[in-house]
């Protein structure tokens, strides 16, 4: 898919282009003598690439604009062109990762408002970790100097309610689904410990960011970083209801 492309490609598809935008905009039935037939097709404007943000601030702010547009519905859709897919073909430099869940409807590139090339996604049930996950969050800082992590919870979530009923229970979920209850046991024994408020389903959530967020920060392969300021550790909680992220821990200053 990322093969080179070849020049009579590249004069077909912009031929193919051109033909169907005359077509569209009704230029085609009034063009019909040699005069159409020579014309070349005009050459899309490039647009300038979006200024990647290079601190933990930055990139921190850029999130918190683009989240403020999703609860408003003042879209901007950045980065979201053939222009930018192309300048992103050879090389990417996300200026963000996001640990989300899989829940379908937290997708961190809509709710950021962000695009192609501007956040590494890690999903998993309840946002449960193990080393393949971590080193995969680890990833964006450690080889291209991505200045933000974020560990993304959310409300209602469905595998954390999974979880915290078979601990609760004593009953194992079914196949590899018990390995996310295994993963979320921490945050379930801290809100047993706290009493779990009036919905210790959301406590267990909001525990599973904080401590997974933790965790991260702590690590030894991150830590340096985030001691040096070049790299900071968020948890944040989505709401289904209102759109809004609201950040739990670490929010650099």
């Amino acid at each position: 898919m990322d093969g080179a492309r070849q020049p009579e490609r590249r004069i077909l598809l912009a031929g193919g282009l051109f033909a169907a935008t005359a077509a569209l905009t009704g230029c085609s039935s009034k063009s019909t003598g040699p005069a159409a037939a020579g014309a070349s097709p005009q050459a899309r404007p490039t647009m300038q690439p979006t200024t990647r943000p290079t601190t933990p601030e930055a990139a921190f702010a850029r999130l918190v604009e683009g989240n403020q547009r999703w609860v408003s519905g003042d879209l901007q859709h950045p980065d979201r062109d053939p222009d930018r897919r192309e300048f992103v073909a050879q090389e990417q430099k996300p200026f963000g990762s996001v640990l989300a869940c899989i829940d379908s409807r937290v997708p961190p590139e809509l709710l950021f408002d962000t695009g192609l090339g501007d956040l590494y996604v890690m999903r998993t049930g309840g946002e449960a970790v193990g080393p393949v996950v971590t080193g995969s969050v680890e990833y964006g800082p450690m080889t291209s100097g991505t200045p933000l992590i974020v560990v993304l919870g959310h409300q209602r979530c469905g595998a954390v309610k999974a979880a915290y009923t078979s601990l609760k229970e004593g009953e194992p979920l079914p196949g590899n689904l018990e390995a996310i209850a295994r993963a979320l046991r921490p945050a379930y024994e801290q809100t047993v410990r706290d009493g779990g408020g009036s919905d210790p389903v959301d406590t267990m959530a909001r525990n599973q960011v904080t401590l997974t967020a933790a965790s991260l920060r702590t690590n030894q392969d991150l830590a340096p970083l985030v001691r040096k300021g070049t790299l900071a550790v968020v948890g944040a909680y989505y709401s289904l209801d209102s759109g809004k992220v609201e950040v739990l821990s670490g929010a650099p200053s």
